[in-house]
């Protein structure tokens, strides 16, 4: 479904990502592991469209969309949640997702199935954003980007600084969408054992490289464990 290949990327001078080639197949969860700075976010900003490739091709389907500007890529059926359980501080809860449902076709139903999966959110529509805990607005930003109905869902550090309530809550939403079967999710994480229990494949990455790759998958634990320690 995506497709990524020899991508390289960079700030500036500066190259973070040199060569980099994963894919991504339909319906199924692939996890991206590694240690901060090694590229893991690069890389999904680079799939998004917020940065542009020096070499290498996206591809969503079979289609190219290496060029394409990060609107268009959403139209296509991608969704980005980037770090840091980002929102609209000053609007509710219910106007930020709003945003996103108003003007969608079947933008509302979309609102009510994300409420479902985020029941916690249900009683906090009339609440602003930003008095919101930092895990609530984590649900909060999933349930924006799956109003979409994205195809191809982009997660980056879903658990991140969640108090580990929340965190056992989204990995349990992050396993629902998977099992759905209509959404691929590429999912940046630390937590070892919630990306592994997750992902039908894994990618390890050093220094803009892939370093290490396999089957999900509980077993696999002590081979990334290693991994990370190279």
């Amino acid at each position: 479904m995506l497709q990524i290949d020899d991508l390289h990327v960079g700030y500036g001078r500066s190259v973070v990502l040199h060569g980099l080639s994963i894919a991504v197949p339909p319906a199924a969860v692939t996890a991206v592991l590694g240690h901060n700075g090694a590229g893991k976010s690069t890389l999904l900003r680079a799939v998004i469209g917020l940065l542009r490739p020096r070499q290498g091709s996206v591809r969503l389907d079979g289609e190219d969309i290496t060029r394409l500007a990060p609107h268009q890529r959403v139209a296509r059926g991608l969704a980005y949640v980037p770090q840091g359980q980002q929102c609209f501080p000053h609007l509710t809860t219910a106007e930020n997702l709003r945003l996103v449902a108003d003007g969608r076709p079947g933008g509302r139903a979309s609102m009510a199935e994300a409420l479902d999966l985020f029941p916690a959110l249900t009683g906090l529509l009339s609440r602003r954003a930003g008095l919101l805990s930092g895990g609530q607005r984590q649900q909060l930003a999933i349930a924006r980007a799956l109003i979409t109905r994205p195809r191809m869902l982009l997660l980056d550090e879903p658990t991140e600084g969640i108090q580990p309530t929340v965190v056992a809550e989204i990995e349990r939403i992050v396993l629902a969408v998977a099992a759905r079967g209509d959404t691929s999710i590429l999912l940046v994480e630390q937590h070892i054992g919630f990306a592994l229990a997750a992902a039908r494949e894994y990618h390890v990455l050093a220094a803009g490289r892939v370093t290490s790759a396999g089957r999900g998958g509980e077993q696999a634990q002590a081979a990334v464990r290693q991994a990370l320690t190279v």
